[in-house]
């Protein structure tokens, strides 16, 4: 069963922290940031920053067991306060050229998910399997999920990675490949959309 995490302590904040930062180290999103060695550390504190915002934002959910994390946000409803928290932290913690690099990344990838941005719809921030959890289906049951809650409420859910396998796994899982945008350092965004067969999208 997939839950909202909430109420924990400190202590286990920093455990999930822990899984979805070292999950997110060889991501393509911080090819720019050197090797996967070189970019270890503030790959980790720049996910402890991201983690914080989900979180603070009652956006992150995890499966029974703490294994597996999903991030979720309705378009309309997306909080003010924690996500100035995460910028905040970064501008002043970390080096600015980390910044400035995925910023240029992001500002080349940004209008990839054009086509429902300006519609109501769920997003999902990330998704995370600890590394030695994988494989036991604990990502299908984070999407499975997702896709229920987006079914509940009648909107499409979207998925942006930077990594073609998970794009290829979100397509085994009903999600249509509906856009792809490759940035200047040669890595490609991919975005993807599910959305319940016949039902009429709210806007």
């Amino acid at each position: 069963m997939v839950s909202k995490v909430e109420n924990i302590s400190q202590e286990k904040l920093d455990g999930i922290k822990r899984i979805i930062g070292e999950a997110f180290v060889t991501n393509e999103l911080f090819h720019n940031w050197g090797s996967v060695s070189e970019r270890k550390d503030d790959v980790m504190e720049y996910m402890s920053y991201y983690v914080d915002y989900v979180y603070q934002s009652g956006e992150l959910y995890a499966n029974e067991d703490m294994t597996g994390f999903i991030g979720l946000e309705d378009s309309v409803k997306k909080p003010i306060m924690p996500q100035i928290k995460m910028i905040l932290k970064m501008y002043t913690k970390m080096e600015y050229s980390r910044i400035k690099s995925l910023l240029k990344f992001a500002k080349q990838i940004g209008n990839s998910n054009k086509q429902y941005a300006k519609k109501r719809h769920i997003d999902a921030l990330m998704v995370c399997v600890d590394k030695d959890c994988q494989g036991k289906g604990v990502a299908t049951e984070l999407i499975e999920f997702a896709k229920s809650m987006a079914d509940a409420d009648g909107l499409p859910l979207l998925f942006d990675t930077d990594m073609k396998e998970y794009a290829e796994m979100y397509q085994h899982f009903g999600c249509e490949l509906y856009n792809s945008v490759t940035a200047d350092n040669g890595v490609t965004r991919y975005s993807l959309c599910y959305k319940k067969k016949g039902e009429v999208i709210l806007k």
